[in-house]
């Protein structure tokens, strides 16, 4: 696992998205071998998807070659709803940008069989040979997409009942309204995401501070979904000082250093 720490949101923004367009123009993908993208929600990736779009409006990467597939999506609203996971990475993220419609997967949270629509998705990944990078952040509680606390660390795409800690978190986007947020989500499994050729999470904020802890000095358990990524050969976190603010001085200092004499994304042209 690596950790990059930046200073600020901005800064991993910038990092992240810099990444992100590097290992796209590193594939040189085509219709025929497109690059396989897993693409998150939520308020994590907001400034990723906005460095993104503005590299992509100054030329530097093309998503017309890129396959998306959504971490999740709420079960039991309308896909137009302002809150749904569709309405958010078009209005944030695919209506800026150069992608083509057919090759944005996101699941049907209206679908009238879930479980049909749940493995639909994974068979649909498997037909592209496998996400190539899957991006992501984390919940307080350290769960990522939506495999809360007790998840199982193989699980696959299926439909989900939500916390109450993360019905309460994600309240603010419904008018601070815990009645109004979906209590069930269809949602990519821990398994999904171990499977891709590389995972990068974002973690930024001091509430995100514990579950980062967990996810690097802690030991691997499903009540921690985000330590799964200890076992993932190429899983890397971008993190600001204020996510770092629990991990244990020596541990800072070590992923400072480590990363210290490698290539800051920003410097790839």
């Amino acid at each position: 696992m690596r950790l990059i720490i930046q200073p600020d949101y901005d800064r991993v923004s910038r990092w992240a998205a810099n990444y992100v367009a590097a290992r796209i123009n590193e594939a040189k993908p085509t219709a025929e071998k497109p690059f396989v993208l897993g693409c998150p929600t939520g308020s994590s990736p907001l400034g990723m998807y906005r460095c993104l779009i503005s590299l992509y409006k100054a030329g530097k990467v093309s998503f017309k070659n890129v396959v998306t597939f959504n971490m999740d999506e709420y079960r039991d609203i309308p896909r137009d709803h302002e809150q749904s996971y569709h309405t958010f990475m078009w209005s944030n993220f695919f209506n800026h940008i150069d992608i083509l419609p057919q090759n944005v997967n996101i699941l049907d949270g209206n679908a009238p069989d879930p479980e049909a629509e749940c493995a639909a998705f994974e068979t649909k990944i498997k037909s592209y040979g496998g996400i190539d990078l899957f991006l992501g952040g984390v919940g307080p509680d350290g769960h990522i997409a939506f495999n809360e606390p007790g998840s199982s660390l193989t699980s696959h795409t299926r439909v989900k009942t939500l916390t109450r800690d993360t019905i309460i978190a994600n309240s603010r986007f419904f008018d601070n309204n815990v009645d109004l947020v979906p209590k069930t989500a269809m949602t990519v499994g821990v398994g999904t995401i171990m499977e891709a050729r590389s995972v990068l999470l974002i973690v930024n904020g001091h509430n995100k501070a514990r579950a980062l802890k967990h996810g690097v000095e802690g030991g691997i358990s499903q009540m921690w979904t985000i330590s799964a990524l200890q076992m993932h050969p190429k899983a890397l976190i971008v993190a600001d000082d204020a996510a770092c603010e629990e991990l244990k001085v020596g541990t800072y200092r070590y992923f400072k250093d480590i990363e210290a004499a490698n290539l800051d994304p920003e410097a790839v042209k």
